[in-house]
């Protein structure tokens, strides 16, 4: 937080709010989250790939010269997506909240509402009800389903399409490539989506739902104000699909399954 004539100014710009956390709160806070992150990446991670190759290899099924068309794809990612996220939305709110109290306490010099990822599960439960858990569920479910239709989508795409018409083979440099690809879309799908949610969730009665969060975001700030923390979406999913990935086909190589 900076002054400007005796008044704050939120933080501006990745870095910029980075450098401020780290002075007003320090070091640690920005790992603030980390535990519901966790836990819902738990639920998450595992429910969209069981989803997704479920689909694959036993609804939708690949073409006889084993490319999957790139439509069923997009069916799959985005389904297996919304599965994933519906179940983790608890885990994500709590996520939100607890991100959100450095603003609260150093910003607007309220109290905290919540000490920790347990209280904050049992505070939503004892003033909403075990519905609360699911607020926003919808902002959610929608932002993760662009979110796999980019990163499950493209992924599976380029790497069988890069097998197919390449001479490269089903290795890491095949697997680096094709999450890199992967993690550049889903970024760019989801900003928006992701812009919606963040807001609805941090502001549940500000907002009649998604299409009106949409319409005055773009009215009051212009279409390019949903793609607000575009760079650091990139910079956290560019990371996370690499990883993923390439820990994700070496687990499968090491269990003796086939590559995804």
């Amino acid at each position: 937080m900076v002054s400007t004539n005796g008044s704050s100014v939120a933080y501006r710009g990745m870095v910029k709010t980075a450098v401020g956390i780290v002075n007003e709160e320090g070091v640690v806070k920005l790992w603030n989250g980390v535990t519901p992150a966790i836990l819902r990446h738990i639920v998450y991670t595992g429910s969209r790939m069981t989803v997704y190759e479920f689909l694959r290899n036993r609804v939708l099924k690949r073409n006889e010269d084993g490319l999957f068309p790139i439509w069923k794809s997009v069916i799959s990612g985005m389904t297996a997506g919304a599965i994933g996220q519906f179940f983790s939305s608890p885990a994500d709110l709590v996520k939100v909240q607890m991100q959100m109290e450095g603003k609260r306490v150093l910003i607007e010099k309220r109290k905290p509402r919540v000490h920790g990822t347990a209280h904050a599960f049992r505070n939503i439960v004892k003033h909403y009800g075990i519905k609360g858990l699911w607020k926003g569920w919808l902002p959610n479910v929608q932002r993760a389903a662009l979110v796999n239709m980019g990163d499950l989508t493209t992924y599976d795409t380029v790497k069988h399409n890069l097998l197919k018409h390449t001479k490269l083979h089903d290795n890491w440099i095949t697997h680096t490539m094709s999450s890199a690809c992967s993690g550049l879309v889903a970024a760019t799908i989801s900003t928006p989506a992701d812009v919606i949610k963040t807001r609805i969730m941090n502001n549940p009665s500000g907002y009649k739902g998604a299409i009106d969060c949409f319409q005055r975001a773009v009215k009051q700030e212009g279409f390019f104000s949903l793609y607000k923390g575009w760079l650091p979406t990139w910079t956290r999913m560019a990371p996370w699909s690499l990883t993923f990935w390439l820990s994700y086909e070496q687990i499968r190589k090491l269990s003796g399954a086939q590559g995804f």
